[in-house]
């Protein structure tokens, strides 16, 4: 039985990404007791081992709990507390974590390490994080969107501000859910050249420029990130680039009437977002939150083969 990693939206099969979403709506809708039939079989045996090289809230608390509530158990380790972090290869802290737990889950520096472990690891590795993608906070995004809007293919979302790890899994997502992804970014931080022309090849609906009014119009979600994360330099080039990019009542207002406003938090009201957006009637961004546990727990789930019994 090959082992399930979670590690990008582009890696897994359509089919399978859409069973995991319906998945997490399933678990939402039965609250803190998981139904045996959405649990992966032997789960109370089960560990999860979570590696945290950043800090962490949604993250560490989403997938901690949801490991719990599917009845397995959880070990939270930070960077310093393993001899990765003194200078032990990657390789070597994934045959060893592979021995004794069943499951891992990092928020990484670098993709590469999350590659190198999913590579020399025997249980399924999470991404819960990288430089490159965050695919886990899209798979909650969705959910959310269809909380409100219905099935996500055939959706436009306009996604404003850095071209970051949030713009690749986004763009991931709009090949493979079948929607349309407006992409409104400085032209000194677009999206990895890379990953749309991966988009491109597959026929996928991305549509990439310098305008975000152009970019909102008619929506059904407008998204946008932070504009300065951890360990990122040039904060204040950065913010002037992207002052533009803002996402005020101005932006909300050239989507549909109806459209949802979403970020994945942190938030910096007054950078990437106004208060009057984020606090406003059309913000999800605390029921896009709690979506983080139930499709944590469709991740896990999926990854453990609940669906294979």
């Amino acid at each position: 039985m090959a082992t399930r990693h979670f590690l990008d939206l582009d890696k897994i099969p359509a089919p399978q990404l859409r069973q995991i979403v319906d998945a997490a709506h399933a678990m939402k809708r039965a609250g803190k007791r998981v139904p045996s039939k959405l649990r992966p079989k032997d789960i109370e045996d089960a560990v999860l081992v979570m590696i945290f090289e950043q800090p962490s809230t949604r993250t560490r608390v989403s997938f901690d709990i949801g490991m719990r509530q599917l009845g397995g158990q959880t070990i939270n380790l930070n960077h310093n507390d393993l001899q990765l972090g003194r200078g032990e290869s990657t390789s070597d802290t994934a045959r060893v974590l592979s021995r004794y737990a069943d499951i891992i889950m990092i928020r990484a520096n670098s993709h590469e390490t999350v590659l190198q472990l999913a590579e020399h690891a025997s249980i399924p590795v999470i991404n819960g994080l990288t430089d490159r993608s965050h695919p886990c906070q899209v798979m909650a995004d969705i959910m959310t969107l269809e909380e409100n809007k219905g099935k996500i293919s055939g959706r436009k979302i306009a996604y404003i501000g850095d071209g970051n790890n949030m713009a690749t899994s986004w763009i991931h997502a709009a090949v493979q859910f079948d929607f349309e992804l407006r992409i409104a970014c400085p032209e000194e931080l677009q999206p990895d050249p890379q990953v749309v022309a991966w988009a491109k090849k597959k026929k996928g609906k991305i549509i990439i420029g310098a305008d975000a009014s152009k970019a909102a119009k008619d929506v059904d979600c407008v998204v946008t990130d932070t504009w300065v994360s951890m360990g990122q330099s040039g904060a204040e080039r950065r913010k002037a680039l992207l002052k533009p990019f803002q996402v005020d009542d101005a932006i909300m207002g050239k989507a549909a009437p109806d459209a949802i406003f979403m970020h994945c938090l942190p938030a910096y009201r007054g950078n990437e977002v106004t208060a009057s957006v984020i606090d406003g009637p059309q913000s999800v961004i605390f029921d896009e939150a709690e979506n983080r546990l139930h499709a944590q727990k469709a991740i896990l789930a999926w990854c453990l083969g609940s669906d294979r019994s």
